[in-house]
């Protein structure tokens, strides 16, 4: 009987370690980045203004990465050819930065789906998947002290927490608006998607949000 005791006891205590250690529980402030931006980047005497565009120099974004353990949620909607080259290199970043990343994948009530990221006390929601944009547009103004960034799409009107990753063949900006005329689904490269995870995290890392990230 003592022995049973014992094994409740510890498997309680076991449990009680688990709840107090996931890193998830609470929200935190925002971990500082590893490394610096490079040259060509941003212009450091023109600074971005809000909702404004900055085209880096390519491989600009290499120098900045997350902090061991960096808490990143994908937030995805769509089987399409784009979504899963999206997904895919967000995956390969997370996996090589040792970013601690879970995934939500978007049912039929997104709105839903995007508050329960939210809930889940991210430092960071990346969206891929040009469905994900309007209900993002819903939920976004109203949550400004969580990190969003939209990679291979952006939202018509950012607040400062939303920071979008674009080029001349991606850009869907939803609202009606749609797909512009230059968006080919054959520019979603692996090489192309996964410029688009580390530039747009290292603006948000450097504080550069509420933009969009040009790739040229």
């Amino acid at each position: 009987m003592r022995r049973l005791l014992a094994c409740g006891l510890a498997a309680l205590l076991l449990a009680g370690c688990g709840t107090r250690t996931d890193g998830w529980a609470q929200p935190r402030p925002m971990p500082a980045p590893v490394g610096t931006l490079g040259p060509g980047f941003v212009d450091p005497s023109a600074p971005p203004t809000p909702e404004g565009t900055i085209t880096p120099a390519p491989g600009s974004w290499d120098g900045v990465r997350p902090a061991r353990g960096y808490r990143v949620v994908l937030l995805t909607k769509g089987t399409d050819a784009p979504t899963t080259a999206l997904v895919t290199a967000v995956r390969a970043w997370a996996d090589a930065a040792r970013v601690d990343l879970r995934t939500v994948t978007a049912g039929t009530d997104p709105v839903a789906d995007i508050t329960r990221a939210i809930g889940m006390h991210p430092d960071l929601i990346v969206s891929a998947g040009n469905d994900l944009v309007d209900p993002l547009a819903v939920v976004t103004a109203s949550h400004l002290a969580q990190p969003f960034l939209v990679v291979g799409a952006e939202l018509a009107e950012p607040t400062h927490n939303v920071t979008a990753v674009d080029w001349a063949g991606a850009s869907f900006r939803g609202e009606g608006l749609g797909a512009s005329s230059t968006y080919d689904a054959a520019s979603f490269t692996a090489e192309r998607c996964d410029a688009a995870i580390r530039a747009g995290a290292a603006a948000v890392l450097t504080g550069l949000t509420g933009i969009v990230v040009w790739l040229s």
